[in-house]
């Protein structure tokens, strides 16, 4: 699984509210810019990873199912490419090294999705997998979609959600990890949870891209965003296949 980032503090310098309305829009396209590319490399790859690397899905399924040590090694290396993805994305010397933390995000999200992918493949057959993963593209793409025109069309800031956020992921990921330690099942309502914790990243961290991001931050801005979406698939599907089971 993964976890949504999140912005540590609040840009002031040069922030986006500080802007004109030509520049703030600018920034706006660059950003929504960047992460569409992001989300259609992420489903390229990961589908690539599937079909073409067959071999690399399965074994390292096998290798991530082998053991709640292991689980928890994945998740641990992932947090980690997690921050160095972000890190990267917002350094200020150089555009590259930016995209290179957008990317690094974007491959370990997809290597950490292929086990979900080949257990759904192998449960419910290729067929009725890809129709469960196109269920959940509409569905995360829908909440991202309404979440999003709901604060640009609002125009409320919704910053003050970051301190409930912050406890609601340590508590959650308290949870996930008791849950691999004792081997006890999270089941459909931590999924529903998670799901709406999801939604409140969304809205918090579109408040921070209108508001809080400086005009050339638009790449870490995409690389929050698509953490929080990726993570939002991750769990729909897995909502939906224990609804299926």
């Amino acid at each position: 699984m993964g976890f949504a980032a999140t912005a540590r503090e609040r840009f002031i310098p040069g922030a986006v509210a500080t802007l004109g309305v030509s520049d703030r829009v600018a920034f706006l396209r660059k950003t929504y810019g960047v992460l569409g590319i992001a989300l259609v490399a992420f489903a390229a790859l990961t589908g690539g990873i599937l079909m073409y690397a067959p071999e690399f899905s399965m074994g390292f399924t096998r290798w991530a199912f082998g053991g709640q040590l292991n689980w928890l090694l994945v998740l641990g290396l992932f947090m980690v490419s997690g921050v160095i993805a972000q890190k990267l994305a917002l350094s200020d010397r150089s555009r590259g090294l930016q995209y290179l933390g957008l990317g690094i995000a974007v491959t370990a999200q997809s290597i950490l999705l292929q086990p979900l992918l080949v257990y759904a493949m192998l449960r419910f057959g290729s067929s009725d997998a890809l129709s469960i993963v196109g269920q959940a593209t509409v569905i995360t793409l829908g909440i991202f979609v309404g979440l999003t025109l709901t604060v640009f069309v609002t125009k409320k800031d919704f910053n003050f959600m970051r301190g409930v956020l912050s406890m609601l992921t340590w508590g959650a990921l308290a949870v996930i990890v008791a849950s691999m330690l004792f081997g006890f099942s999270l089941g459909a309502i931590f999924m529903g949870f998670m799901i709406m914790l999801m939604g409140g990243y969304i809205l918090y961290q579109t408040s921070l891209v209108m508001r809080d991001f400086p005009p050339q931050a638009h790449v870490a801005a995409a690389l929050m965003l698509f953490s929080t979406i990726a993570t939002l698939f991750w769990y729909v599907l897995q909502l939906l296949m224990s609804r299926r089971d």
